[in-house]
C-alpha cells in the first residue's frame, strides 16, 4: 500500500492517490506524501504541469473511517485542518485535478485547491464534513467562495448536502464536467498543452497573480502594477523571443526558462 504514486513524463507529473481498495480514503500518511510531492514537482523544471487523480474509480471518499483510529475522535496541540503542505494553489506549476470519481469531503477540498478540476458526470461530490460533526477543510472556507462566490459556498459549507457532475459544472465548482472514463485523458490533454505550449516561467507567473490576488484582495490598479512588473521581468527575454519564433514558424517552441532558479515572487509596489 503506498497511499500515493507519482509517474513523470513528457513535463507532466501524474499524483494518484492510491489506495483503490479504500476508494482513496484519506490518510495521514496520504497527506504527508503528498506535501512532498508538491514540493518536489514545483522545484523540477522538467515538471511543467502537474494532475492529481485517484487510482480505480473514486477520487476520494473522504477520511478513513475504517482506520484503527477514528480521525475525528480527539484532537492535539499539533492539530491541521490544512495537512496538505503547500496546498495546489500554493506551486508555481499549474495543478489539474482529474476526479474521476466520489469526491467527499476531504477529497473535495483538496480538489478545491487545484487550478483547473476535470470532474466525472455521474460520480458523487460534497464537503459533507458538517454532517460528521465537524467543519470543512484544506482552506475550503476560502476556495469556495473565490471559486464560486459566498451564496453557493454556503449552500455546500452549511448543508455539507451531495450534488453530482453536472451541478459541480454549473456551479462554477468544476471547470470541466465529462464522463468518468474521460476524466484523466481530458486533464492530461491540457496537462500536455502547458507543459509543450506555455513557457514555464508564464504559467507560473500567472498562477501566482491569479491566486495571490485572490488572497491578498488587490484593486485593479494593483493588479496593473504588478503585471507590469511581471511583463519586465519576460519582455524581451529568451522565451518572449522564442514564443513569437515559434509561432511564426509553425513549430513547438524550445523554452528556455528555469523557474527553480530564475524565480522571484512579485512583490506589490
Amino acid at each position: 500500500m503506498t497511499d500515493l504514486t507519482v509517474t513523470v513524463g513528457d513535463g507532466v507529473a501524474v499524483l494518484t492517490l492510491d489506495r483503490p481498495d479504500r476508494r482513496n480514503a484519506y490518510t495521514a500518511r496520504m497527506g504527508e506524501l503528498l506535501s512532498a510531492a508538491y514540493r518536489d514537482c514545483d522545484e523540477d523544471d522538467g515538471v511543467r504541469a502537474i494532475v492529481l487523480t485517484g487510482a480505480g474509480d473514486a477520487f476520494c471518499v473522504g477520511a478513513d473511517f475504517g482506520a484503527q483510529e477514528d480521525p475525528f475522535a480527539s484532537t492535539t496541540a499539533a492539530f491541521t485542518a490544512s495537512p496538505v503542505d503547500p496546498a495546489a494553489f500554493e506551486l508555481r506549476t499549474p495543478v489539474i485535478a482529474a476526479v474521476n470519481g466520489h469526491a467527499i469531503g476531504i477529497g473535495l477540498t483538496l480538489a478545491l485547491q487545484s487550478d483547473i478540476r476535470i470532474m466525472a458526470a455521474d460520480a458523487k461530490y460534497a464537503v459533507a464534513q458538517a454532517r460528521r460533526g465537524v467543519i470543512g477543510d484544506c482552506m475550503s472556507h476560502w476556495t469556495l467562495p473565490h471559486l464560486v462566490g459566498g451564496a453557493v459556498a454556503a449552500d455546500l459549507l452549511l448543508t455539507g448536502r451531495t450534488f453530482d457532475g453536472a451541478e459541480a459544472a454549473a456551479m462554477g465548482v468544476a471547470s470541466r464536467c465529462v464522463p468518468a472514463a474521460r476524466v484523466l485523458d481530458e486533464a492530461m490533454v491540457i496537462a500536455r498543452d502547458i507543459a509543450t505550449n506555455v513557457a514555464p516561467m508564464s504559467a507560473a507567473l500567472s498562477k501566482r497573480l491569479l491566486w495571490d490576488t485572490m488572497a491578498r484582495g488587490y484593486g485593479p490598479r494593483q493588479v496593473a502594477t504588478l503585471e507590469t512588473a511581471a511583463h519586465h521581468r519576460v519582455m524581451g527575454g529568451a522565451d518572449a523571443r522564442e514564443g513569437v519564433a515559434a509561432f511564426l514558424e509553425r513549430r513547438t517552441p524550445r523554452w528556455s526558462s528555469s523557474v527553480s532558479k530564475e524565480w522571484e515572487p512579485l512583490r506589490e509596489i
